[in-house]
Formats: C-alpha cells, sequence, structure tokens
C-alpha cells in the first residue's frame, strides 16, 4: 500500500470513529503541533496557565469532530500537517486573546511555582473519551435531517461528487452547505471560543 494511499485509508478510518485510526493520527501528529504551539508559547504568564498540550488536545478534538462530519479534503500527510499547525495557531491566539480580556488578564494573577503543576497522562482518560463520543453526538444533534445526511456520506469516505450524483445538486453547493452547518454548530456550541 503506498504512503498517499494509506493516508487517505486512515482519515477514512478516522471520519467512521475507528478509535485505532485516531490513535495512529495522534501519535503521528501530536509532536508536531506540540512543537508549533511551544514555539509561539513564549509568555511566561501564558506558560502557567496552560501548555502545548492543552492548545493540542483542544485542536485534536475540534478536528475530530469535524473530520467526523466530512468538512475536511484532505489528500497527502503535508495538507493535514498544515490543517492542525492552522488550527493551533489561532487557537493559541484565541486563548491568548481571552486571557488578555481587561477582567481575565493573567498578569495580575501570582505565578504559580514550576514544581506545583502535575504531570497529567499522555493519553486520553476514560470520561475523556466518553466525553468525545457525547460531544459528537450533541453536535450532530444540532444539524438538520439533508445536514446529518451530508455528513453520513462524508464520514463514509465518499466524494462529493457521488454524494451530488445521488442527492442531487452540485458538487461545491453540497460541500458548502455541510461546511457552513458544521460552522453554524461549532459556533453554537462554542467549540472555537
Amino acid at each position: 500500500m503506498s504512503e498517499d494511499t494509506a493516508f487517505v485509508d486512515l482519515i477514512r478510518r478516522v471520519r467512521v470513529g475507528d478509535e485505532q485510526a485516531s490513535a495512529e493520527l495522534v501519535r503521528r501528529y501530536e509532536p508536531a503541533i506540540r512543537i508549533a504551539v511551544r514555539v509561539r508559547l513564549n509568555d511566561p504568564g501564558l506558560r502557567r496557565l496552560f501548555d502545548s498540550m492543552d492548545i493540542c488536545q483542544s485542536v485534536l478534538g475540534s478536528f475530530f469532530v469535524r473530520a467526523a462530519l466530512g468538512q475536511f479534503e484532505l489528500e497527502t500527510p503535508d495538507e493535514l500537517l498544515k490543517l492542525l499547525v492552522t488550527m493551533a495557531r489561532n487557537r493559541l491566539t484565541n486563548h491568548a486573546l481571552q486571557e488578555q480580556a481587561a477582567r481575565r488578564d493573567y498578569r495580575r494573577t501570582e505565578s504559580v511555582p514550576p514544581d506545583s503543576r502535575e504531570v497529567a497522562d499522555p493519553g486520553p482518560s476514560p470520561s475523556e473519551v466518553v466525553a468525545g463520543k457525547e460531544l459528537l453526538q450533541a453536535f450532530r444533534g444540532r444539524l438538520s435531517e439533508e445536514e446529518k445526511q451530508l455528513a453520513e456520506h462524508r464520514a463514509l469516505g465518499r466524494s462529493w461528487k457521488e454524494i451530488a450524483a445521488e442527492l442531487g445538486g452540485s458538487p461545491d453547493s453540497l460541500r458548502m452547505q455541510l461546511s457552513r452547518a458544521v460552522e453554524r454548530v461549532a459556533q453554537e456550541m462554542r467549540l472555537d471560543a
């Protein structure tokens, strides 16, 4: 199996909720995401509030929900890496701006001694796995029946051309319909906050 075929298969398995595929994706891409965050997380005040793992988990959680809904068209590992690093950069910027808001400014708090931090287990806890499944279920519950149908077809790895041939309409209009639905529900659920 070629590298491109293996990657497409990995993304297809992630879309249908295969936990082994999700774990493999995390194993491959988490280090790069964390490095990208660490490079930009140079303010000691922000480093006390969250670290690269916080941002990485947030990005991967958002990615898995959106991938399961078929939002992303990824054909190469480089495209996925670029997407995840961009998401991490944006998430870090959002967190930094939120923490610097007047009433929440992290610079007003006392510093935490470095030895008082707890070390987190690198894998997801059972409650995180359940929470992820519940999040995806709640996300899908906010979609209309037509949007759910589009998401289901994409989760099964069908191309937009195939979906358009079966359901009618143009591939681009269906893709935009699902993309807008995902953005709408993500905002309703405050997933991008």
